[in-house]
């Protein structure tokens, strides 16, 4: 059974910086892409950042210059937020693509909230 687990969403004020992370458990896992998406309060879920396994890095133009996703190994990602705006605030979720044995699977975490407010 695949698990993502993110921790580390508060509420910052604004300009303030933060980390989430996000750890894959499981037995054998094999994970290709990881990436954090987010959704605020009445809007569709969206992208904001992935990672390949080879450490190809794609940001959402909204958070370009602000935000730097990383691995320490194939398991873990994390977000480095920095310059924090209030429409920053939303659940950021975790996401990735873990091979099943047969073909790739994708999954996602449960959430953490970050609240950007004075």
């Amino acid at each position: 059974q695949v698990q993502l687990v993110e921790s580390g969403g508060d509420l910052v004020q604004p300009g303030g910086s933060l980390k989430l992370s996000c750890a894959a458990s499981g037995s054998n896992l094999i994970v290709n892409r990881m990436g954090w998406y987010r959704q605020a309060p009445g809007k569709e879920r969206e992208l904001v950042a992935t990672i390949g396994s080879s450490g190809t890095t794609f940001y959402a133009d909204s958070v370009k210059g602000r935000f730097t996703i990383s691995r320490d190994n194939p398991k873990n990602t994390y977000l480095q937020m920095n310059s924090l705006k209030p429409e920053d605030t939303a659940v950021y979720y975790c996401n990735a693509d873990v091979w099943s044995g047969i073909k790739w699977l994708n999954y996602w975490g449960k959430g953490t909230l970050v609240t950007v407010s004075a």
